[in-house]
C-alpha cells in the first residue's frame, strides 16, 4: 500500500440521504478538492465551510491540465454549479490517518457524490480500498490494532451496548489492560537476555523461583483476560435462547412476553406452533435470538412431525435453553423425557401458568406423573435453576428477564471498562501466548538453559504484540482491513 497516494470515497452509507459525505485523505487532499469549491473563504484547519460544489468548464485558454493521457484541454473560470456544500479541513497529523483530509458533506443524492468522487479521481486521487483509511491511522501510529478492529465493531453494532463497548476498545480499554502484561514479560526477558551477554561480567540472574513468580505474575492477568471472552463473544456476536417444552405450556405466549409484541400465533388448541418462529431483542443491550418451537411430543401427523424435529434441532443449537412447563400439572413422562434432553446444558426451568389456581411438585425431585422416587437423581442433584412465571398477566417475566442475564453475563459484566476479549483472534493469540508461559514455566522446573528458555518467552510476546500490530503481517492486515466498508 502506498501511504503517499491520496484517496478519496464515499464515506456514508449506499442509498439516498439527508446529506452524504466523500472524503480525500493524503498529500494532495486539499489541492484536489479546492478547484471543485467556490466561496469567499479559503480552507482552514479545524473549521467547517460553505461552498458551492462547482464542475469546472473545459474551453480554449491560457491554464491547462492533461488528464488520464488524453488530449490537453483548457480550464474556463466559468464553471457550472452542481450543489451547496459543508467543507472541513483537517490538517495532519490532526486527523484519523495523521494526513491531510478534506471532508465534503453535499446533499444525499448517489449522482452528485459519485460525481464528487470523479472529479476527484480525474485530478489525481485513488479509489480507497475497503478499511483504508483506517488502515493508514493504523500504520500511521493514530490507532493501535485493537483499536481499529473496534472501529468496525463499532460500525457493526446493533445495541447501544455493544456500541459502548466498542468505544471502551477504541479509547484503548483492552490495549492498556495488555500494556501492564507486555511490560512484565519484556522485564524478564531482558533480565535474562543481560544475564547471557554479560556473563563475563558476573551479572547476576534471578533464582528459579523468581523467575518462576515473574512467569506467573505475568500468566495471572492473562487468565483473567481469557476468562472474559465467553462474555465477550456474546457481547459481540449475541446469543440464541430456545424456548422448549410440550404442547399448551404456554410456549408462544412467553414468547410474546418477552418480545413485547404478538409475534407468535396463540390458541387454546394444542400443537398451534407448527414451526419455528424467531425474533431479535435487546436484553440490557445483549442480542438475544429468541427461537419458539413447536410443542415436543408424540407427532400426530407428518407436519407436527416436522415441527418436532426442527424443534429438537433449535434445542441442540441454543446457547440458552428455556424449559417451560405447566406449573398447575405435575411432571408428565413427556416433560421428563424433554428434561434429559437438557440434562448438562445451559437452561432455566419456566414454571408458567402460575396465575392459575393448582400447585406443582418441585422439579428437582423429578416425580413421575403417578408420583414417586426420582426417576433419576443423578439429574435432580444437578436440575437447572427454575423462575416461576404467568404468561398472560407478565407476573415473574422481569425475574425470567434478571435469570436469563445472569447465565449470559455472570461476573464478566463487572469487568466490560476493564476491557475484555471479544474476537475469536485475540482469544487464540491469548492462549498462544499462554501455552508457551506454560512451556516456560516447564523449562525452569527442568533447568534448561536461559537461552532455551527466553524462546518460549519470546513465543509468548509474539501474540501480545500480534493484537496490537506491532509485529503483524501483511496478510493478517488485509484479512482484518478487508471486512471494513469503503469510505472507513
Amino acid at each position: 500500500m502506498n501511504l503517499d497516494d491520496t484517496i478519496v470515497a464515499i464515506a456514508t452509507p449506499p442509498g439516498r440521504g439527508g446529506i452524504g459525505v466523500v472524503r480525500l485523505a493524503g498529500p494532495e487532499a486539499r489541492a484536489i478538492a479546492e478547484p471543485m469549491l467556490r466561496g469567499t473563504r479559503e480552507l482552514e484547519a479545524g473549521r467547517a465551510i460553505h461552498y458551492d460544489l462547482i464542475e469546472p468548464g473545459w474551453l480554449d485558454g491560457k491554464d491547462t491540465l492533461e488528464l488520464d493521457g488524453s488530449e490537453p484541454r483548457h480550464y474556463n473560470p466559468a464553471t457550472t454549479r452542481i450543489d451547496e456544500v459543508v467543507v472541513t479541513y483537517f490538517a495532519k497529523p490532526h486527523s484519523y490517518t495523521t494526513d491531510d483530509i478534506v471532508e465534503i458533506s453535499a446533499h444525499g443524492s448517489p449522482v452528485v457524490l459519485r460525481h464528487i468522487v470523479e472529479l476527484a479521481l480525474a485530478r489525481g486521487a485513488r479509489l480507497a480500498e475497503p478499511g483504508e483509511f483506517t488502515m493508514r491511522a493504523f500504520l500511521n501510529g493514530r490507532l493501535d490494532l485493537t483499536q481499529a478492529e473496534a472501529v468496525r465493531d463499532l460500525i457493526d453494532s446493533q445495541t447501544l451496548f455493544q456500541a459502548k463497548v466498542a468505544a471502551q476498545q477504541l479509547e484503548g480499554a483492552l490495549s492498556n489492560r495488555l500494556k501492564p502484561i507486555k511490560r512484565d514479560l519484556v522485564e524478564l526477558i531482558a533480565l535474562l537476555e543481560a544475564g547471557i551477554d554479560f556473563a563475563e561480567d558476573d551479572i547476576s540472574v534471578a533464582p528459579d523461583a523468581v523467575i518462576r513468580e515473574h512467569i506467573s505474575r505475568v500468566q495471572a492477568p492473562l487468565l483473567q483476560l481469557a476468562a472474559t471472552f465467553s462474555y465477550g463473544k456474546i457481547i459481540h456476536q449475541g446469543l440464541t435462547l430456545a424456548i422448549v417444552g410440550r404442547p399448551n405450556v404456554g410456549k408462544s405466549s412467553l414468547f410474546n412476553r418477552l418480545v413485547e409484541r404478538e409475534r407468535a400465533i396463540v390458541t387454546a388448541q394444542p400443537g398451534t406452533t407448527r414451526d419455528l418462529v424467531s425474533e431479535t431483542v435487546a436484553l440490557d443491550g445483549i442480542p438475544l435470538e429468541l427461537v419458539d418451537t413447536a410443542g415436543i411430543r408424540s407427532a400426530h401427523d407428518e407436519a407436527e412431525s416436522m415441527g418436532i424435529k426442527k424443534s429438537k434441532e433449535a434445542l441442540a443449537d441454543a446457547d440458552l435453553v428455556l424449559v417451560v412447563i405447566d406449573s398447575t400439572q405435575p411432571l408428565s413422562d413427556e416433560d421428563h423425557d424433554l428434561l434429559s434432553l437438557v440434562d448438562g446444558r445451559q437452561a432455566i426451568i419456566v414454571e408458567n401458568k402460575s396465575d392459575l389456581v393448582g400447585s406443582f411438585e418441585d422439579p428437582t425431585l423429578a416425580r413421575s406423573s403417578g408420583g414417586g422416587p426420582p426417576r433419576d437423581s443423578a439429574a435432580a442433584r444437578n436440575f437447572p435453576p427454575r423462575i416461576r412465571t404467568s404468561a398472560l398477566t407478565g407476573e415473574g417475566v422481569s425475574a425470567l428477564r434478571k435469570a436469563i442475564l445472569r447465565h449470559v453475563a455472570g461476573d464478566s459484566a463487572q469487568d466490560s471498562e476493564a476491557g475484555f476479549l471479544t474476537s475469536v483472534r485475540h482469544q487464540k493469540l491469548v492462549h498462544d501466548a499462554l501455552r508457551s508461559l506454560d512451556a516456560a514455566s516447564n523449562a525452569v522446573g527442568a533447568r534448561v538453559p536461559h537461552e532455551m528458555l527466553l524462546l518460549d518467552l519470546y513465543g509468548a510476546l509474539r501474540p501480545i504484540d500480534e493484537m496490537t500490530g506491532a509485529t503483524t503481517t501483511d496478510d493478517i492486515l488485509n484479512l482484518i482491513f478487508g471486512t471494513f466498508c469503503i469510505g472507513k
